[in-house]
């Protein structure tokens, strides 16, 4: 399974954006359980794209994701490349799409 990041305040969300070339945020909420259906299918499928970073937040901990993200609903998957939202997904989450759309993205993005 693909190591997770807990990010816990909006600051360390920014600096983890920032700090990988592709980074991957999964916004949940404790309650929700589609948000626990859901992050088992997304870690194994991010352990196809080393490269990615994967970090989780919790909106009802970390309010403040929701006004910057725009983020109305859980769960919200953001995929951003070199710091800027490329790809979102919301509530429910169509797995073989994402999987396409991340492996068109991940081969752009890390092809030398």
């Amino acid at each position: 399974m693909k190591e997770i990041e807990n990010l816990s305040n909006y600051a360390v969300v920014e600096a983890f954006i920032n700090e990988h070339e592709l980074s991957f945020l999964y916004v949940s909420k404790p309650d929700c359980s589609v948000c626990h259906a859901i992050l088992p299918k997304l870690r194994a499928l991010l352990e196809h794209f080393p490269q990615m970073k994967l970090g989780q937040v919790n909106a009802l901990q970390v309010e403040e994701v929701a006004g910057h993200l725009s983020i109305f609903t859980a769960p919200t998957l953001l995929l951003f490349v070199k710091g800027k939202a490329y790809l979102r997904e919301d509530r429910f989450v169509r797995f073989a799409d994402l999987e396409e759309k991340l492996a068109r993205i991940y081969e752009f993005y890390t092809s030398d």
